[in-house]
């Protein structure tokens, strides 16, 4: 069985999609979120996951004695030093095609900068913010009568797509492949729509 540990500070849209991938499947799931009062930790909760809150500052000390085969960033708003780095195999994902719009609102940037094409990337995590090896990276097209709204949402549903099949991807130790994610079923309510 893989284990994983979920580590986020936010509201845990992808988190949710990470546990229903993963349904069924012999992956265990710890959900860890250094905000305890997260959505994150609710979400974890009400689908049965493992859960607890973990501060900042003992990091060091959990994963330090807890084993787990990878360990996901999603929406961790605090900076990881090498020291914790060091004690396993972290990976992030970010809504840009980076190295373009490291960092915070990412999303805004990069509509508000008129690019015209944006996207998602996951990435391993190192002590440069937003600057690990990328695994994988898939666009988003930003037309001229695209309102951020729009953008925005397709921003967060790819990343809810894309997400636990690079992380399924990597527990399976094997490379991502785009038909992938292409050719994984359709999760839209009503027949395909954005999902793809």
């Amino acid at each position: 069985m893989k284990k994983i540990a979920i580590l986020g500070s936010g509201d845990g849209g992808i988190f949710e999609a990470i546990v229903n991938y993963f349904t069924g499947k012999d992956v265990e799931i710890v959900c860890l979120s250094d905000n305890l009062n997260s959505d994150l930790l609710v979400r974890a909760k009400n689908l049965s996951v493992k859960h607890q809150y973990l501060p900042y500052e003992e990091n060091a000390a959990y994963f330090g004695t807890h084993n787990f085969d990878l360990i996901v960033l999603t929406g961790y708003s605090q900076h990881l030093p090498p020291e914790v780095l060091n004690l396993g195999k972290f990976i992030n994902i970010h809504p840009s095609l980076l190295p373009a719009f490291k960092g915070k609102d990412a999303i805004q940037r990069a509509f508000y900068a008129g690019v015209k094409v944006s996207g998602v990337t996951v990435h391993r995590v190192t002590s440069e913010l937003d600057g690990g090896k990328i695994i994988a990276q898939y666009p988003v097209l930003i037309g001229n009568l695209t309102h951020f709204d729009e953008f925005e949402a397709e921003i967060h549903s790819l990343e809810q797509k894309l997400y636990p099949i690079v992380i399924d991807s990597i527990l399976s130790d094997r490379v991502f492949d785009f038909q992938d994610l292409l050719n994984s079923k359709c999760e839209c309510s009503g027949g395909c729509g954005r999902c793809h």
